[in-house]
């Protein structure tokens, strides 16, 4: 079982789409900004390419951990090792169920767990400690958890 980078590329891709729309101020993006205490003009002076470029990067680190969450046969795989020096029952055993559970739609269902249970809980915690309020956390935990959902589905797609 080989990692696919174009699958994790994308789907860290993916994360920009959904921010542009889930950050615009005609969506969640005025909320974010008020509960985070920015204003138009802080972000106008930012670095955006520095911004976009290290999302990305940071969205292909989640990427490339959720494959394994999405993906049930980097269980198998994790259980002989090197799959090339294996027995014939893992060659049988991964030609009948090598592609069991790989659609969207369990790839989603999975980055939505994640998200829910992984993401949402660490932004929580976050936001706690940073006295932040539960609209930011909803923002900004509900952003991941679309995220992770559609990650997931990628990933787990791309056979």
């Amino acid at each position: 079982m080989e990692i696919n980078f174009l699958a994790l590329i994308v789907a860290a891709l993916s994360t920009l789409v959904v921010g542009f729309i889930w950050y615009n101020p005609k969506t969640f993006g005025g909320i974010w900004m008020r509960e985070s205490g920015l204003t138009e003009e802080q972000l106008k002076g930012s670095n955006i390419v520095k911004t976009m470029i290290l999302s990305v990067i940071f969205a292909f680190f989640i990427a490339f951990i959720l494959q394994f969450l999405v993906i049930h046969q980097f269980g198998a795989v994790g259980m002989v090792g090197d799959p090339a020096s294996t027995s014939e029952s893992f060659a049988t055993f991964m030609s009948e169920y090598g592609t069991a559970y790989r659609t969207f739609k369990h790839g989603a269902l999975h980055g939505f767990m994640s998200g829910l249970l992984l993401a949402l809980p660490l932004i929580a915690t976050n936001a706690l400690y940073e006295r932040r309020s539960w609209k930011y956390t909803l923002v900004t935990g509900g952003f991941w958890i679309v995220c992770f959902t559609l990650m997931g589905g990628i990933i787990c797609a791309w056979v």
